[in-house]
């Protein structure tokens, strides 16, 4: 049995069994018992592998793969009760769309870019690009799929323009760096893979990358850019 198969062979038993003792005991035969007349050393055989009717696993192995596969579940769980979209009533394609991408942008699966134009508080027409995952991580969505605010840019987001007092920012942000003095245009560098998102509509965005305007009445234009990494994580 190669490494893998046996890694296989403990988790079958890690989630069929709650303890070690559990396992020890569905090794145990009605004439072991007879027999030792001891259930404790039944146990201790079975464990040293003197006795038994199946798979032999050490008791560090198993409370081992039994820890790990209670962290992943916990990881897991934890991450459904940080998706701010659950259980939300999304009416607008552009909330629907984050929604569809918050998981896979926390846990790093993809990496979205999101373009926005439209008017601030001030009336001042605005435009700008953001990081997803970054904002997903810096800051409470609730309110947005909630509806109390708009996801707007911000003049610390990978870029933002003011068009009307004509302020202009640009920022690299923990997944992007941003290449602002292209001569064919705004570039952002992601830099897990090193591979280059043009937002560009005229051109095509890139290696594993995708542009995607979204129709919504939230704003006078969105789109998304979708970036799937090649490289693990």
């Amino acid at each position: 049995m190669d490494q893998e198969e046996g890694l296989k062979a403990v988790d079958n038993i890690v989630t069929q069994f709650n303890t070690y003792e559990d396992f020890l005991d569905s090794q145990i035969t009605t004439v072991d018992l007879y027999y030792l007349e001891d259930e404790t050393l039944a146990r201790q055989l079975v464990e040293l592998g003197h006795r038994g009717t199946g798979e032999r696993v050490k008791r560090e192995d198993f409370e081992a793969r039994k820890a790990t596969i209670e962290i992943a579940r916990l990881a897991e769980r934890a991450q459904k009760k940080t998706l701010t979209s659950a259980g939300k009533d999304l009416q607008d394609n552009f909330l629907m769309a984050l929604a569809m991408r918050e998981e896979d942008n926390r846990n790093g699966k993809l990496s979205s870019v999101i373009f926005i134009r439209d008017r601030n508080s001030h009336g001042q027409e605005i435009s700008g690009y953001i990081d997803y995952a970054h904002r997903l991580k810096t800051e409470d969505f609730e309110v947005y799929f909630s509806g109390k605010k708009r996801l707007l840019p911000r003049p610390k987001d990978m870029s933002f323009y003011n068009w009307d007092t004509n302020i202009a920012v640009c920022n690299s942000s923990p997944n992007y760096q941003v290449i602002a003095d292209n001569p064919e245009g705004l570039l952002f560098k992601f830099k897990r893979d090193r591979k280059i998102l043009n937002v560009d509509p005229k051109v095509q965005p890139g290696d594993n990358s995708t542009r995607i305007p979204v129709p919504t009445e939230l704003y006078i234009q969105a789109v998304i850019f979708d970036h799937i990494s090649r490289r693990k994580i």
